[in-house]
This record gives structure tokens, sequence and C-alpha cells, in this order.
């Protein structure tokens, strides 16, 4: 979730109660957040059996008082954990109209459960108002910094912003990271400009064994927004200055144990790039405090607020956010989120063999340092358009994890309708929750090792994954050459990629084509076609067939195959429309 304005950084006294780690039950700084009178409770959502039938055009449900009725309606930013039968989902507080700070109790964090990730009832988040920590902290380091004036909550807390959390199950027991930020400016603490930065943006973690009930212990601070300006070095010449006091941004955490037991919590968003800091799995903070967020130089403070793992390399600002790295097979996928979040929102990775990097892309370009930055691929999401649909933007700021009982792999973002459609100038704010299976795609024809993750082109629907027979893949398709456009959604070609049945190919590509039964592999080799906006020799590409629904015909099942190819800047999404002639 990119900030409205940039924030800063702060911490919290290494000694303050809010950093001991008590026992789930236990009290002082492990009570109930917000316990709730019974009144004020708020039971969990009804899931429904409605998932495949509910309107993306939710407007007409879209009230707190239809909140039964969501389903994936109103979601931002997810995170996503399985937990006691269900597949929990908390995001940043963002719904149409916003309609979630009606909630009595649970507003901010609020999210989601589901049994089969396409039917989710509504749940509660575990915040009504800010953690005491926050305000302490803040006006701690204020203090130190020399600043006059100590706030009180009501001076930040219509300048909160309660953004993208990360869930995890840990020991039995929800374990979330969750940021906040305050957009009141440093040097006078008020919200009138004073050529200063804003205020911090902080990452805090909560813990329940019982997130159905809303009820969740609060642990504290773990790491803040930092600087390498040293502490003195936040004067802002004008709102149009975007040389950051920040070096790290304190938002989007993921969190991540790796096969040696490690815990890493990585973050970041828009200022230099993205930082992996170690955990003590234990009390889930950090190995070693932080201590004050400011330091003179890069190195001495990644010495204490983590290494940099990632960055576009562009600038101090650069646009790339909500980290997320999950491991398979002996690498680290490192997810991002790439540009803007209302329309040119896609998402890229990359990999290392290490959690702490360095990070390489599909074509061998160092990203932890910054090589290539406008090479990374492959896309893995994009804003599209299919046929019969207005289609989607904004597709981006990703978890992804594993389904409980096949082990598949998924990809959730929100998807934001386009701008100016079905007839509401504010039709951009409808944010639906995105569910799509990943495959795992070679990244050239002669490498079928070399495995690279991309989302299917259609939203998952629980569509029975019987054997795909090679007799199936003939047939008329719409093909979307996913390439970059900022901005921009990349429509289905005009003219459809047809798979004949004597395995010839004709269309945006002509040539040939094979399907490998077992591995799914469908191997478009052409020897002409339309490619990156010009008639340049595709050669062979592998892509991989699966059978999801067809959103935009409602049709339950079709086929669908998602596949890129290193050395081309495009990804290739296609769904079966019809029968060759």
């Amino acid at each position: 979730m990119m900030a409205a304005s940039v924030s800063i950084c702060t911490s919290c006294e290494d000694d303050s109660p809010e950093n001991s780690i008590p026992s789930i039950d236990d009290g002082g700084s492990g009570e109930p957040i917000e316990t709730p009178t019974l009144s004020a409770l708020v039971t969990p959502g009804t899931i429904g059996t409605d998932g495949l039938t509910k309107n993306d055009n939710y407007v007409s449900y879209a009230s707190w008082s239809s909140r039964d009725s969501w389903n994936l309606a109103n979601v931002h930013d997810p995170s996503v954990a399985y937990y006691n039968g269900y597949y929990y989902m908390y995001g940043t507080d963002a719904s149409y109209g916003n309609e979630h700070t009606k909630a009595p109790h649970g507003k901010h964090f609020q999210g989601k459960r589901s049994q089969d990730l396409v039917n989710w009832g509504w749940v509660g988040g575990p915040f009504d108002t800010a953690p005491s920590w926050l305000l302490d902290s803040i006006n701690s380091f204020r203090a130190k910094m020399g600043l006059e004036g100590t706030l009180t909550y009501n001076d930040i807390k219509d300048q909160l912003g309660y953004w993208a959390p990360v869930v995890r199950e840990v020991d039995g027991k929800l374990r979330m990271y969750y940021s906040i930020v305050c957009d009141n400016y440093l040097k006078t603490g008020g919200t009138v400009f004073d050529n200063s930065w804003n205020i911090w943006a902080f990452i805090g973690m909560c813990e329940s064994t019982d997130p159905a009930n809303d009820v969740w212990y609060d642990r504290g601070f773990v790491t803040c927004s930092s600087s390498d300006k040293g502490k003195d070095g936040w004067a802002r010449s004008s709102v149009s200055d975007w040389n950051a006091y920040c070096y790290y941004n304190a938002i989007d955490p993921t969190y991540i144990v790796t096969p040696e037991g490690e815990h890493w919590l990585i973050h970041g968003s828009w200022h230099s790039g993205f930082t992996a800091l170690q955990l003590d799995p234990a009390t889930g903070k950090p190995k070693t405090p932080v201590g004050d967020p400011w330091a003179d130089n890069a190195t001495s403070l990644q010495a204490r607020f983590g290494k940099r793992i990632a960055t576009r390399g562009i600038s101090r600002w650069q646009a790339s956010e909500a980290p997320e790295v999950v491991y398979k097979d002996g690498y680290y996928y490192l997810f991002m989120a790439w540009d803007g979040l209302d329309v040119p929102y896609n998402t890229r990775v990359v990999r290392s063999t290490n959690v702490d990097g360095p990070y390489y892309t599909s074509r061998g370009a160092n990203f932890t340092n910054g090589e290539e930055n406008t090479k990374v691929y492959p896309i893995v999401t994009h804003p599209y358009k299919f046929k019969e649909s207005v289609g989607w933007v904004g597709i981006s700021h990703c978890c992804v994890f594993q389904k409980e009982d096949t082990g598949d792999w998924f990809y959730m973002s929100q998807g934001r309708a386009p701008q100016n459609v079905w007839g509401n100038a504010y039709s951009n704010a409808l944010m639906m929750g995105h569910v799509r299976r990943i495959v795992w795609c070679p990244a050239t024809a002669d490498d079928l090792n070399d495995l690279w993750p991309i989302a299917l082109p259609e939203r998952y629907a629980g569509v029975e994954q019987t054997a795909i027979a090679t007799s199936e893949i003939a047939g008329k398709y719409e093909l979307i050459n996913l390439g970059y456009s900022y901005g921009n959604q990349i429509e289905a070609d005009e003219d459809y990629l047809v798979l004949n049945a004597d395995g010839t190919m004709s269309g945006p590509f002509v040539g040939t084509w094979s399907f490998d039964e077992k591995t799914k592999y469908l191997k478009l080799t052409s020897s002409t076609g339309k490619f990156e906006g010009s008639n340049n020799n595709l050669g062979s590409v592998i892509v991989c067939v699966e059978r999801e629904r067809d959103w935009e015909k409602k049709v339950e099942s079709t086929l669908v195959f998602a596949g890129f190819h290193k050395l081309h800047t495009n990804t290739f999404w296609g769904k079966r429309v019809a029968d060759a002639d």
C-alpha cells in the first residue's frame, strides 16, 4: 500500500513494557486488544455458497449492513494463513465508501475466512484504535530529536493509516505483523506542511488463538521506518521534494520461516528498497534491538534495521513495494508490486538461494544491486482485458500461499475495476479479492527445470482438475501478450490464436504446437507473428495449461494457459473459447 505522503521513522524504548513478550494468556501487553463488551461483539460473517455468482460490480451490496454478502468484495493488500480449518485473510483498511469504519468492533485490518478459497465470510480485525505504544514511541523520538511539543492521541488519530498486515500460523497461533503510519508532519506534529517530512511508519505484532471471535493479543513494537540522514536530516524543501528522509519505510511486511528454522521479516515501500530483518523465533521480535531509527550512513543503518535485499535502483523514491517471499525447491522467490496502485499496479518476481539475497531476475541480473531495473521479468500479473468484459486493473500487492490439502500454489491480491466503467465515476474504488492459482513455468523451451511462477489469467473457482488430453487442446483461444504498458490494460488480441487438430497454429502466431499430457506443457513454436508490437520471431515458448472458469463468459470450465520466455518481455495468457473451425 503506497503512502499518500512519505512516512519516516521511530522505535520505542528497548526496555518498555510493550516490548516484553508474555505467553498468549498472560496479562500486561498480552491482554486482549480493545476487549469488547458482549453487546459490541460482531460475529463472523456467514460463509455462503455464492462465490461464483457474486456480481463483480458490488455497489448494490457494498454497505456495512450487507457485509455477510461481501464474499471477496472490499479486499485490499490481502495476506492469507491456514488456521483451525479455515483460510484467514486480513488486509489494509479499505472499502467502497469506507463502510468498514462502521464496524462496532474489529475496525482495523478486517478480513475474511474460507474453507475452499471460493466462498468467504467476513471477520473482524484486531484493533478498534491504535495501540498505546504507538503514541508513546512518537513522543519519545520527537523528544530525542529535540522537537517541541507532546502529541496526544486526538492529534494523530485522524492521520493514522492501518496498512498491509501479514499473517502466519506459528506454534499453534496466528501471528500478525501490522503496519500503522502517521501522516502528521514531524517538525511541529501538525497537519499543515512545515518543511519537514511526515511522522513515522511502524510495524507491530499481535497474536491470536481465536481469530473467529476477533480475540487478539498485542505484542507491541517490532521495527519502524529509518533514515541514513542522521537525527536532524528531516527538512523538506516542498511537497514536491522526493529526496526522501527515509531509507527504509516500515510498511508492507512479509514473514518467512526458512527450512533451517530462521525467522525473517522483510518489508519496504517506495523508498530505497526492501530490508530483511532477522527475528527471534520465540518472541517474533528482532534478534538485535533496532535502537534509534537514524544513522549517518546506509551501512550503519543496515547493521541494525536489516540488510537491503532488493532495489529498483532508480532513486530514493522508487515505485516498488509489497514484498512477499516464499520458498520452493531451493529458491526464495520475492514477489513485489510495481508502479502506482490505482491502475498501473503489476507484479514482478525475482529469486535467490538465500533469504537475504542476492536476488536475481530470470535473465540473471542482480536485482539486489538494482541491475537492469527496467527488465525484471516475468510479469506475474498486469492490468488486462479479455473480450466481453471491462477487465481489471491495479492487480498487485499479493500474498502467495499453498492450499492445505493439495499443495497447489496460490496468488491473491485485489483487482480494481477500471476507471469510469459500469456508469460509475468511482468504479476504480471497487476492489475485489482475486484468488488465482500459480503455475511454475519453464523460462525457456530448452531448460524445463528453470521454473518461474506466473498467475493464471482466470480467478480460482474450484474447478475439478481432471487430466487434460492432447485432443482437448485444439481450439480457438483469446490471447493476451501480457507485456508492460504503464497504466494501460493489455487487451486480448483481435485475432484468435487457433490451434488446429493437425498440430498447426495460426492467428497472432503462425507455426506449430505440441502438448505433453504429463507436465501439461504446451509448446508453441512460431516463425512469424505479432510480438512486442512487431513481427519479431517468437521462436518456441512453453505455456502451462490448466482448467479454470471463464468468468467473462460464465463458462464453468475451460482451458487456460500462462507462460513466458526469459529473453522476451511478455508473459502469455490465454483461454480457450471455441472449437477450431
